[in-house]
């Protein structure tokens, strides 16, 4: 099994979001931090705003941040926006499927167990849970901007306050 770029970008964003929560980041800062192209960043970053996980603002002291407290994130829910119109194998594609075992292939069945198991694992993990108490991951991805301090009661909760 292999993630799509996509995915993997859009769990290095929000990880990214969730250790500078409280101050807006720069997809810049995130694209050097992640080693990510500015391009990719791009698309993921719409993608995260129209699904509700990041509010981004535009302009010279725009950026992005969470838009949800980092415990309500799904590391599950996040994989299946940004998975879900790439089918596992050809015989889960509902209008492509052309393979002939269709309808007698018990791989797919055992392959459908071992797809539910995965999400059911990354159903159970929040983006909290991958910031948390990660000083490694805090080291490699805080990104200095103290000019975008937000003021107290926003979205801005420290991933480690809760």
């Amino acid at each position: 099994m292999r993630l799509t770029i996509r995915t993997n970008l859009a769990v290095r964003v929000l990880m990214a979001c969730a250790v500078n929560n409280g101050h807006l980041v720069r997809r810049a800062g995130i694209a050097k931090a992640a080693n990510a192209s500015e391009n990719h960043l791009a698309q993921v970053v719409h993608l995260l705003a129209h699904e509700g996980y990041i509010e981004t603002t535009r302009g010279r002291a725009g950026g992005l941040i969470l838009a949800k407290h980092p415990s309500e994130i799904s590391i599950g829910e996040v994989f299946r926006h940004f998975e879900a119109g790439v089918p596992f194998a050809e015989c889960f594609a509902e209008s492509d499927n052309t393979c002939p075992l269709h309808a007698v292939c018990r791989l797919r069945v055992a392959l459908s167990a071992a797809l539910e198991a995965f999400y059911g694992v990354l159903d159970s993990m929040t983006l909290q849970d991958l910031v948390e108490d990660n000083r490694g991951l805090e080291a490699l991805l805080k990104l200095p901007d103290p000019e975008a301090i937000l003021p107290s009661g926003g979205c801005g909760v420290s991933a480690a306050a809760s």
